[in-house]
């Protein structure tokens, strides 16, 4: 096993991974004692009046993030919304205030309210009072970002189509994490609080999984990139050496412990396996044939089951 840590801080721990390089970036984003908003477990209510009434008096509120104490307000990406304090008749929190971009200008009749920014994954809250005044209130997302990518064990890039990862909150004093984020794209950026992640990465859709723990730290973007061991496979069944791959063949890989990975079915299926042993097996009409493989990580190949006596399966 290898590791190539540009800060050794930033990576927490490492499963079934050989490589994570990591290269935190400075970025330019509330009293730690607030509670996050929740959007996601809040009962509100939708905004459907104007902010503020007419003929009332109002203060003028300015509103500005920053991912760290010492970082440069954020300019873009930034969603506001601004809560009553007060539960309605439902139990429900109006939402009298959305805002989007970096800054907010809002006007609001006077009273408390409760100011939530949100910046991708990372978010922050806020309870102001306002009167007939002007206000400016600053929140520190206390957040980052994490940009994911992956590599074969020579270093050469990936099919990044078939590549993706799943993003999990680490619960403290928990056995199971939070996936927060499903399905993510190599290469994208990703706003998160500051905080410890649990990180799967799956090439292709059968076997090939690294994961990885993470930190993100406030004001820095995070850059991992985790190594897969793994190939891609095209399946054959042919009458020759140098035959046509027959059509409608079932076919199904399994492991040297005869568990079944994958199955699928037509002429030449491809699928990316993590490196090791397999047996491959194909049926076509009523033969069974079957042929044992070696899957070495970063090497595609093409695999030819013969049609013949020797790799025939005799079922009783």
């Amino acid at each position: 096993m290898s590791v190539r840590v540009n800060q050794p801080s930033i990576l927490v721990a490492m499963c079934c991974c050989l490589l994570i390089v990591l290269t935190p970036k400075p970025s330019h984003a509330q009293d730690p004692l607030l509670p996050e908003l929740n959007l996601q477990e809040l009962n509100y209510a939708p905004a459907d009046r104007k902010v503020p009434l007419a003929g009332i008096e109002s203060g003028t509120l300015y509103l500005e993030a920053r991912l760290s104490e010492d970082a440069l307000p954020l300019t873009k990406g930034m969603i506001w919304r601004i809560f009553g304090s007060k539960q309605e008749s439902e139990g429900k929190l109006p939402l009298v205030a959305v805002a989007e971009g970096g800054g907010a200008r809002i006007e609001l009749e006077p009273g408390s309210y409760l100011v939530h920014a949100a910046f991708g994954r990372a978010g922050a809250t806020a309870r102001i009072t306002i009167r007939n005044e002007t206000r400016r209130e600053s929140l520190v997302l206390n957040a980052g970002g994490l940009r994911l990518n992956a590599v074969l064990p020579d270093g050469s890039s990936m099919r990044e189509t078939k590549l993706s990862f799943d993003i999990y909150e680490r619960e403290p004093d928990q056995a199971e994490h939070t996936l927060i984020l499903p399905d993510v794209p190599a290469g994208k950026t990703i706003r998160l609080n500051a905080g410890t992640y649990h990180v799967v990465s799956k090439y292709g859709a059968v076997n090939a999984v690294t994961r990885a723990d993470l930190i993100v730290e406030a004001g820095k973007t995070t850059e991992a990139s985790v190594e897969h061991r793994a190939a891609q496979v095209t399946l054959n069944l042919v009458l020759s050496s140098n035959g046509f791959p027959l059509a409608d063949t079932a076919w199904s890989v399994l492991t040297r412990s005869g568990d079944v990975i994958k199955e699928d079915v037509g002429a030449v299926p491809t699928m990316i396996l993590s490196a090791g042993e397999y047996t491959v097996i194909a049926k076509n009409k009523d033969r069974i044939y079957q042929r044992d493989i070696e899957v070495v990580a970063g090497r595609d190949l093409t695999i030819r089951v013969e049609a013949i006596d020797e790799n025939e399966v005799k079922v009783q």
